[in-house]
């Protein structure tokens, strides 16, 4: 019992600190890539790869080394991974906007915690096979529950317990700490392990169960985790970049996800097997509907349920499956590492490949047709199945029927989504769309980036240097810009877009966008004609907008706007103490900063205040309605300036509201937010 015990602390430590080093280290490096979703699609990429690698290792050990061996080796590279800690990713990993940041972020990862996420990704099956060689008919399958509910509580106590009161590097000191004493613990197991017996071998009457798996069960071993991923990815994708983007998004299908294992690895009774099978056709024809229909028209606490319960389904069918092909513990740690693969193949297939082959989001309606025709292969495989009764013809033509019609919705939705589109393209920053709408003087061209407009554009060319959606006349940034009492003024745009802020330009005026996206700097100059229409001198730099200023010069500018923040997703480093200092480092000493913090589920103002007092500036927040005949949003505006009596001109004053300092807000710092704080 003691041994027992030893083991599934040491399995449930493991677990735990590789799923809390996830959100960390995607949280430091989330600022220096644009703080896109992409970054933590990445990082999954990444994490499930050298889970494979750890697997790997695993069965390779156990199979062909002696227990001496395979305990020697393992303390030795506990003992060289201690000399990464505490784990903490190197400045000078930061892109400068050129290099591939798929290929930098896994660089950085593989640099930094590759060796110890290494280590902690071979720990349950390692454990588990030393387990069996300790104790003659150990059943070990249960630890793999405990592993992945170990994995979902420090998912889940991560944006709940750690950040909102710890900064990242407090964080990472003490997840060192505490991978030290996993390392403590590991240890005493290899030492135990020395001791201990080679693997218990069936004896005559067990030879039957304990026959190695055929090449078939072996396939739906790596098929059924690899759907399980790239739903889940998919599944992510779609919900954070044409769903809602919102803050943290991605803890909920992962959370189902890691659920599913935990039911379906604990007992065989969680997998009602007739049952999850009939809720799969549903699932599966429920989201092949949705995708249908145009997401802006359906309430947002409808989506995110159906398809997070779809997911879970999904997961609880590719899993259940996957449990019901467990071989006996004997090859534990080849079944594991057919686990590890499947898991590591669906993540590149969404997060490497997606992005370079699709022009859209598309890898949902694929994912989604493969799980069906997973399923139907099951079923075939296994006439057992209550299902279809032996094979009867009638029932078979039922299924297969519903199947087509999931095939025949999710080919609507592909062909739906690329209707009517001047162009359609994707890369790591997200999916771009260009289309025209309207007739006559109200056309309009319009840029949406997933389910947000980044500019619309009047075809009329008496009216295409008027600014639109969020950066009306009215608007918070449109006042600035108007009355900064300079000119020519020097102005400062973070964020590109379609270049709508450029028609505030005029003769001597200097514009200087930051970008750090290149399909979007492509289309603003060729699909858009704010840039080259504006009488302002006109220069955009391509990079992440921090970096860039970071590396240059004092800019002078007389106004500079930060709009990376007209999504639901933000990214944080730009709205730090930090960050505001660098912005006032290149505005003059009485310049305006104007940021936009329009945000359906974000309280951003408050933020923002904080940090202005803190610097010892003064603020105003700006909130105007929509305009339907100009074709101006609602947005809203904060604009930060040291200059005296700038807002007590009436043109601020009518205007400007004063901000309630938030009363349990800290200040955001590069190490330090808390976005639970400021959920609307």
């Amino acid at each position: 019992m003691a041994s027992t015990l030893f083991y599934g602390c040491t399995i449930f430590a493991g677990a735990f600190l590789l799923f809390q080093i996830q959100p960390l280290i995607a949280k430091v490096i989330l600022p220096w890539f644009g703080g896109t979703a992409a970054v933590w699609t990445t990082c999954l990429v990444f994490f499930q790869m050298v889970l494979l690698l750890g697997y790997l290792y695993a069965h390779w050990t156990t199979e062909h080394l002696p227990g001496r061996f395979q305990a020697g080796l393992h303390v030795a590279l506990l003992a060289a991974s201690l000399l990464l800690v505490p784990v903490y990713p190197n400045p000078a990993w930061k892109p400068n906007g050129s290099e591939d940041p798929i290929l930098r972020i896994l660089g950085l990862l593989f640099a930094t915690v590759g060796l110890p996420y290494f280590l902690l990704a071979s720990t349950g099956p390692l454990m588990q096979a030393w387990y069996v060689a300790s104790r003659s008919g150990a059943f070990p399958y249960r630890f793999y529950a405990l592993s992945n509910a170990a994995s979902m509580l420090a998912l889940l106590s991560y944006p709940l317990l750690l950040e909102p009161f710890a900064s990242t590097r407090t964080q990472a000191h003490a997840w060192s700490a505490g991978y030290g004493l996993f390392v403590a613990l590991s240890m005493v197991l290899a030492l135990r392990r020395r001791r201990s017996p080679e693997f218990v071998r069936p004896d005559g009457s067990d030879t039957e169960t304990a026959a190695p798996a055929g090449w078939a069960v072996r396939l739906l071993w790596i098929a059924l985790p690899a759907c399980a991923s790239a739903l889940l990815l998919a599944v992510t994708n779609h919900l954070t970049q044409n769903i809602a983007s919102i803050p943290f998004l991605w803890i909920v299908p992962l959370s189902l996800y890691l659920l599913s294992f935990i039911l379906c690895f604990d007992r065989d009774t969680w997998y009602h097997r007739a049952l999850f099978l009939r809720l799969l056709a549903m699932a599966l024809a429920i989201m092949a509907y949705t995708l249908t229909e145009d997401l802006e028209t359906v309430d947002l606490k409808v989506l995110i349920p159906i398809f997070s319960a779809a997911l879970f389904v999904c997961s609880m069918v590719c899993h259940g499956e996957l449990a019901r092909l467990k071989p006996h513990p004997r090859y534990l740690t080849s079944y594991y590492l057919m686990i590890a693969l499947g898991g590591a193949v669906g993540g590149m297939l969404v997060g490497y490949a997606a992005p370079r082959v699709f022009g859209g989001y598309y890898e949902l309606p694929v994912a989604i047709a493969l799980c069906g025709a997973l399923a139907l292969m099951v079923l075939f495989r296994d006439s057992a199945t209550p299902l279809y009764r032996g094979g009867q013809p009638a029932t078979w033509v039922v299924i297969l029927g519903v199947y087509a019609a999931i095939l025949v919705c999710l080919a609507m939705g592909v062909q739906s989504s690329v209707k009517g589109y001047r162009v359609r393209e994707r890369n790591f920053y997200g999916s771009l769309r260009v289309s025209d709408q309207g007739a006559e003087e109200i056309a309009t061209r319009k840029l949406m980036n997933g389910s947000i407009n980044h500019g619309e554009q009047f075809l009329d060319p008496g009216r295409s240097r008027t600014p639109t959606t969020y950066y009306g006349r009215n608007s918070g940034v449109g006042l600035a810009l108007l009355n900064s009492g300079r000119q020519p003024q020097r102005v400062g745009v973070i964020g590109l877009g379609a270049g709508t802020l450029a028609a505030y330009g005029r003769k001597d005026d200097y514009y200087r966008f930051y970008e750090i996206n290149p399909q979007v700097i492509r289309l603003a100059h060729s699909e858009f004609r704010f840039l080259r229409e504006s009488e302002a001198r006109v220069e955009v730099v391509l990079g992440d907008a921090r970096l860039s200023l970071e590396r240059e010069a004092p800019q002078q500018f007389d106004v500079l706007a930060v709009d990376a923040f007209s999504s639901d997703s933000i990214p944080v480093h730009l709205l730090t103490r930090e960050a505001f200092q660098l912005y006032f480092r290149h505005l003059k000493p009485d310049g305006i900063l104007a940021v936009h913090v329009s945000n359906r589920y974000l309280e951003l103002e408050p933020v923002v205040e904080r940090i202005a007092t803190a610097l010892g500036r003064q603020c105003l927040s700006f909130d105007t309605e929509d305009d339907h005949i100009h074709n101006v949003f609602g947005a809203t505006w904060v604009l930060v300036s040291s200059r005296p009596g700038l807002f007590d001109q009436p043109v601020f004053s009518r205007a400007g509201i004063r901000i309630q300092p938030h009363p349990n807000l800290r200040v955001w710092t590069d190490d330090y937010s808390n976005l639970v704080r400021i959920l609307k």
